[in-house]
């Protein structure tokens, strides 16, 4: 089965910014993948790759088999990516802005879908609301629908609950984790390490635009298990974060299998 996301020995320089540094992962179909890594590590720049807003100086990227750049419709079609920049047309409704983005990819007659998607993000009431009068919660709520309009295999979110109250993270995780049973592939990056100790199923890190671990979720939190001694109990994914992030190797914490944990 061809893999969800491919990169391959990609590497990004903005300037003297080397923002990616011969990046290689896969990320197979319907996985729950966690993108790590503090501000400035690469994240956003490997996403933007991904989404054929930014072209890679060297390396492959592929979205179900579909090359970004030499097969960027295709390959866009695939993917569903809610930025982290509330970035929004001010002269529509909340309604009208998911019709035109379904429009965008050649989907009619897709107001069953878009009603269905309102309702799990709760925004049913703001259907017929300008888009300029919604709080920033409700506009990052519409960001995600979105990027789910058309109904695409793979989703990648960056940052989706940063500023939003507890009730739209729940709502989120419920309906983001419904869309993984039904074969959806995730990708998650957030600060939130809760979150992705909770959700993910692997878990990628990237510092300074290297990848410094890849591995099952359970992988690492069981390899760091010496933290244990230290501070008298089981280590969560935030200190197996903040060690790697410490490490001065620099050598990747990872092992063979893609499985999922």
């Amino acid at each position: 089965m061809i893999p969800a996301i491919s990169a391959e020995h990609i590497s990004k320089r903005f300037g003297k910014l080397q923002a990616l540094s011969d990046v290689s992962l896969r990320i197979e179909q319907g996985e729950f993948f966690g993108l790590l890594g503090p501000n400035g590590a690469g994240k956003t720049t490997l996403i933007s790759i991904l989404a054929g807003l930014s072209k890679a100086d060297s390396g492959l990227a592929t979205v179900m088999g579909a090359d970004v750049q030499l097969d960027f419709m295709k390959s866009r079609r695939m993917l569903g990516v809610v930025p982290q920049e509330l970035v929004f047309d001010p002269f529509f409704t909340v309604r009208e802005t998911l019709r035109f983005q379904s429009g965008y990819f050649g989907v009619r007659n897709n107001d069953d879908w878009i009603d269905e998607i309102m309702v799990h993000l709760d925004l049913t009431s703001k259907a017929n609301s300008n888009m300029r009068s919604l709080s920033g919660g409700m506009k990052r709520r519409v960001l995600v629908a979105q990027a789910l309009v058309h109904r695409p295999p793979v989703i990648v979110l960056d940052e989706p609950t940063a500023g939003v109250d507890v009730e739209l993270r729940q709502s989120l995780w419920k309906f983001i984790s419904r869309l993984n049973q039904d074969g959806h592939t995730i990708v998650l990056t957030t600060h939130y390490l809760e979150e992705a100790e909770a959700l993910c199923q692997r878990i990628a890190m990237l510092k300074q635009g290297k990848l410094v671990a890849l591995d099952t979720t359970s992988n690492l939190l069981e390899r760091h298990r010496a933290l244990q001694k230290n501070t008298g109990h089981e280590p969560d994914l935030e200190e197996v974060f903040m060690q790697i992030m410490s490490d001065q190797s620099g050598a990747i914490k990872n092992t063979p299998p893609i499985g999922k944990s």
